[in-house]
């Protein structure tokens, strides 16, 4: 176990590390006025460590900042202020993000021939309210297997077998598994940087579930973007062989990890209780949350300890 003040520590010297090199580009635009109170590194350290599920809001992390981390963060502005200077470094978030990736890819063992592809229901609004909501351009309704008809967005993450992370995007809650993860992998494919968080494109195969079959959508991500999809066909297709129980059994078990990272997403870092209301805040929270998972994962390996064991890795 680690406490909290040595769990800072360690994460705010590799984002100091970081950000260290030439990122000059990655700085926000200097504004007229006095100068930020905290540096960009402290600024990604808080609020990275803001987004454990022991928060219960940003009101909760920030009187907890105030009373405990006065000592490491002495220049703690207004939670107003630091909420604009979170969202103000987004990009650096972002570079940050892929950084971490790219640590636990050069990890012996951690670079496998597959990522796990699914999506996850983030509902934001209770689907049964009436009006429009803070988000009404951007959040609909839609269906999720884990929690039924929400309000929201959809989430599309690629896992590699130890859980890291790889990249991720979303979309409104009515979207569907394919037309995400076309967006997804033709982002991989022709890198553009306002979609930094999708990642790089992967060498291996992709594996999904039944929501993602189709053999026309297969052949065209193969020839459009190199993504090799491994999907069992539904159970009355006509097109392609049925598939015996034992081979669905077999990519059943090897996707299950997508699972284990929805659920600490979700309830670790409390990503089933985001209420936004700014789309820029959600991002912004959305990307710590997954910079968390992949530092977590990585504070793991250098203790030797289980990937995914976040449960006791905080002393709090």
């Amino acid at each position: 176990m680690l406490d909290t003040h040595t769990f800072l520590m360690e994460l705010y010297v590799m984002v100091d590390d970081f950000c260290q090199h030439d990122l000059n580009s990655l700085e926000p635009e200097v504004r007229p006025g006095p100068a930020p109170s905290l540096s960009g590194s402290e600024v990604v350290t808080l609020g990275l460590f803001s987004q454990w599920q022991r928060f219960r809001s940003e009101r909760d992390f920030y009187r907890f900042a105030q009373s405990h981390l006065r000592c490491l963060f002495p220049r703690l502005p207004h939670r107003s202020q630091f909420n604009r200077l979170l969202r103000r470094h987004h990009d650096l978030l972002a570079a940050f993000f892929a950084h971490g990736v790219r640590q636990l890819q050069a990890v012996p063992g951690y670079d496998f021939c597959y990522e796990a592809l699914d999506t996850s229901a983030i509902p934001t609004r209770d689907a049964k309210r009436r009006g429009c909501g803070w988000l009404p351009d951007q959040a609909r309704i839609g269906w999720g297997n884990r929690i039924g008809w929400f309000e929201g967005f959809r989430l599309l993450v690629s896992v590699n077998p130890q859980g890291v992370l790889t990249g991720y995007g979303f979309g409104s809650g009515n979207a569907k598994e394919q037309p995400l993860a076309e967006d997804f992998l033709a982002a991989r494919q022709h890198p553009q940087p306002r979609c930094a968080t999708v990642g790089a494109k992967s060498h291996g195969f992709y594996v999904c579930d039944k929501g993602f079959e189709g053999q026309a959508a297969h052949q065209r991500w193969l020839q459009e973007y190199g993504a090799r999809v491994l999907c069992p066909p539904k159970r009355n297709a006509r097109v392609q062989p049925a598939w015996p129980k034992s081979l669905r059994q077999w990519v059943a078990s090897i996707r299950q990890v997508v699972e284990s990272v929805f659920a600490k997403l979700h309830h670790t870092f409390g990503l089933n209780r985001e209420r936004p209301h700014d789309l820029v805040g959600f991002q912004v929270r959305l990307l710590a949350k997954t910079a968390l998972h992949n530092f977590c994962i990585l504070c793991n390996w250098r203790k030797q300890r289980t990937a995914m064991a976040f449960a006791d890795l905080l002393l709090w």
